[in-house]
């Protein structure tokens, strides 16, 4: 059964349009309390990043739960994995993040965390759009929901990220150029770094409402990337607008991505002796990851795309560690979902206690050659299946051989599919991932 408002990730949009209105989200907040509230005195956490459209729909939420005789608990800007992380510590029955994480400011969306710190399952997430259809009845006066401001769930959280390494790590001597996007970690990330010892040059800070993610974070580095240069910084931190995901630059200002930092991470732990089990990763996850970890001996398996699914088979298998491309890396033996600043602490603390360089920590994988084509498709077309598309397909793939991989994917929240092609060969890669993409182009373009 196909949901209708809910995505991988949330819901999200351009604010103003359908699902993402301020209507919208007042009977989201209703539909919520109806479905995770149970009676009078239950308590739902709500925070956002810095985008403006988080203002009129913190206040929508509000009203919401509170016609739905739910208490509701303002956090104001927090990064998503703060939300994750307090809705346990608080024993509150569900935590709402507003946010579009690496989108521009013109979107917004909403995601939101079980008890246990979570994404939702998917069975609640139905019984959530199946109250949507209902109208909104309004409790009793008596026993409508109360809200308030959570004052110290900044320290909190600054306190939880600072205790996912061993307090005999020092970052005194480091010096870090960090990334904020100007988004909800603004005021999180550079005190965490800063209490640690490290010396921090801050950028992207200074959130206004309309500036996040633009020019700035885990999507585009090339800021960071100079001004690790410029500072004679040790590293650079990128984290995007809501702080799941972290990308790295190192002292020479070259990029280090969420592939590169998963196998640092699960190195490490196995030089230490603590790995357990393997890597999990996408069928967007690079290739030269997976045969690095098995030269290591690490088993490593692909989910779809998207940290839900990565977490479900990180818990299928117990293992502790997984994680996207893009910056989204899981350590599940500190806490329950992916988060830009504990996975960049788990580096940094690994580079203190090796005395090694991030240049030189990324030596142990090298990334195969990835090219990736967005082509404007109808989903509904399903033009990634057209005998053209899959002809040219079959014919790419005997062109690789061994030494490569195809991929076709319709996008989850855009009207696009995605191909990818990687292996050995750069030039070929290259010129079969613009062939695929010429016949699903045309496949689109079928009446």
């Amino acid at each position: 059964m196909s949901k209708k408002y809910f995505g991988t990730d949330g819901i999200r949009g351009h604010v103003g349009q359908h699902p993402i209105t301020a209507e919208f989200v007042l009977k989201l907040g209703w539909a919520v309390g109806q479905v995770l509230g149970d009676g009078v005195g239950s308590k739902i956490l709500v925070g956002k990043d810095t985008r403006i459209s988080g203002y009129m729909f913190e206040s929508a939420l509000q009203a919401g739960l509170s016609a739905a005789g739910v208490d509701c608990h303002l956090l104001g800007p927090m990064p998503t994995p703060a939300i994750a992380y307090l809705t346990r510590t608080f024993r509150a029955k569900a935590g709402i993040v507003i946010s579009a994480s690496h989108n521009a400011y013109h979107d917004n969306g909403i995601k939101i965390f079980s008890a246990e710190g979570t994404k939702l399952p998917d069975a609640l997430e139905h019984r959530i759009e199946d109250t949507l259809d209902l109208p909104i009845v309004t409790k009793d006066s008596a026993v409508l929901g109360k809200a308030g401001r959570i004052k110290d769930a900044a320290g909190r959280y600054i306190e939880f990220c600072k205790s996912s390494i061993s307090s005999k790590v020092k970052l005194r001597g480091l010096k870090v150029v960090l990334d904020c996007a100007h988004g909800a970690t603004y005021h999180i990330a550079p005190e965490v770094f800063m209490e640690l010892g490290a010396e921090v040059v801050a950028i992207g800070d200074k959130p206004d409402g309309l500036n996040i993610n633009d020019g700035f974070g885990a999507t585009d580095t090339d800021a960071l990337a100079a001004k690790v240069v410029e500072e004679k910084a040790d590293l650079g931190i990128a984290l995007d607008g809501d702080g799941d995901r972290v990308m790295m630059i190192d002292h020479k200002g070259n990029l280090v991505n969420g592939d590169e930092l998963l196998f640092i991470i699960a190195r490490a732990a196995l030089n230490e002796g603590t790995l357990q089990g393997g890597v999990v990763g996408t069928l967007m996850s690079n290739l030269g990851m997976e045969v690095a970890l098995k030269e290591l001996g690490i088993g490593f398996a692909r989910s779809n795309v998207g940290d839900r699914y990565v977490i479900a088979m990180m818990k299928e298998k117990n293992w502790h560690f997984g994680g996207e491309s893009s910056g989204h890396i899981i350590c599940l033996d500190k806490t329950t979902t992916g988060d830009g600043i504990i996975a960049a602490l788990q580096v940094v603390a690994i580079m203190t206690q090796t005395g090694i360089s991030l240049a030189d920590l990324r030596k142990g994988m090298s990334q195969y050659p990835q090219t990736m084509i967005n082509v404007k498709a109808d989903r509904s077309k399903e033009a990634w299946l057209d005998k053209t598309v899959l002809k040219a397909v079959a014919d790419g793939e005997k062109k690789l051989a061994d030494s490569g991989r195809i991929l076709l994917r319709p996008s989850g929240t855009e009207p696009l599919v995605r191909v990818m092609v990687e292996g050995e060969n750069e030039q070929l890669v290259n010129s079969i991932c613009e062939t695929i993409a010429a016949e699903v182009e045309i496949a689109a373009a079928k009446d």
